[in-house]
């Protein structure tokens, strides 16, 4: 069971966020222009993940999902850039038929790509992400509500070094305690697309059972990270904050090596009912700023 309302009933039919999930469809309802809210927001995420100054992701790289909470989840389309997301670039995807693969041990990319085109509410939506399995695992064995995935140069320049994601498995500055969470989870380099999802959704249960909580940021090495998010803002800050912890330690580096706080140190910050606000306030909904769509390369001016 995860940390945040989901729990398998005795015939295995997944329940979360009150919604039963079965392997042919979801039981719940939800109100269209909620469904759009949503994606109103996950547009303002992507957009802000995507501005070329951050350093986060260029291209087509990264992508973000979000929960719609009756059995279906909004993720960015196939080949769409996170800068210039229009609502029209998210794919509205079934949970049920997705979380039904990743529990078999083996699948043809046949049936991947058959399955994502299956999973659409709207037939007419655009080809989701080969990484929508992925979120799926996040959005229920992992807790969140808001995904953000990115490849920021400054974590990939560790997380593709020969020390991966060893770094960031100790803490140098209480800020990152308080938004990135007290340990990072962890997947080794995986082939993206189902055998990543794989490798997550095992990874998510594992730290689940050690931690007895979700985690915040997941780090695949040679690849990303991952954000996941109570609310927009807190998919964001997560993502800012990882950034910045993977600067901070390429200049420790630079000047000897980190300095690591001890372990009754982060114990401490981790457990200081003051950060726990600042913890509840980031998790709060409400509307991130959505910059201007960035220009393509086509545009004029």
């Amino acid at each position: 069971m995860s940390s945040r309302g989901e729990s398998r009933t005795a015939d295995d039919t997944l329940t979360h966020g009150g919604v039963e999930i079965t392997a042919g469809r979801s039981v719940g309802t939800m109100n269209d222009d909620t469904a759009v809210a949503i994606g109103e927001r996950l547009v303002g995420l992507s957009r802000n993940l995507g501005q070329e100054q951050r350093g986060l992701a260029i291209l087509g790289e990264g992508n973000v999902s979000a929960d719609c909470f009756d059995g279906t989840f909004l993720v960015k389309a196939s080949g769409s850039s996170l800068a210039r997301l229009e609502a029209g670039d998210l794919s509205r995807v079934r949970f049920a038929p997705i979380l039904g693969l990743l529990e078999r041990e083996t699948v043809s990319d046949e049936e991947v790509q058959h399955e994502l085109g299956a999973s659409l509410v709207e037939a007419g939506h655009k080809k989701p992400s080969v990484e929508t399995f992925f979120h799926a695992a996040c959005l229920t064995e992992g807790g969140a509500r808001w995904v953000a995935h990115t490849h920021a140069v400054a974590i990939n320049q560790i997380l593709c070094s020969a020390r991966g994601a060893q770094p960031f498995l100790g803490h140098i500055f209480p800020d990152a305690i308080v938004v990135c969470g007290k340990v990072p989870a962890v997947v080794p380099y995986v082939d993206p697309g189902f055998p990543l999802a794989s490798a997550v959704l095992a990874e998510l249960r594992r730290y689940r059972e050690v931690h007895d909580q979700s985690p915040r940021l997941l780090l695949m090495e040679n690849h990303g990270a991952i954000a996941l998010g109570q609310s927009a803002r807190e998919a964001l800050a997560i993502t800012l904050m990882a950034a910045k912890w993977a600067t901070l330690l390429h200049g420790t580096y630079a000047l000897g090596g980190p300095r690591f706080l001890s372990a009754v140190d982060v114990e401490r910050i981790d457990s200081r009912s003051d950060e726990h606000y600042r913890r509840r306030a980031l998790s709060q909904d409400g509307p991130v700023e959505t910059p201007q769509r960035a220009a393509d390369a086509s545009d004029d001016g």
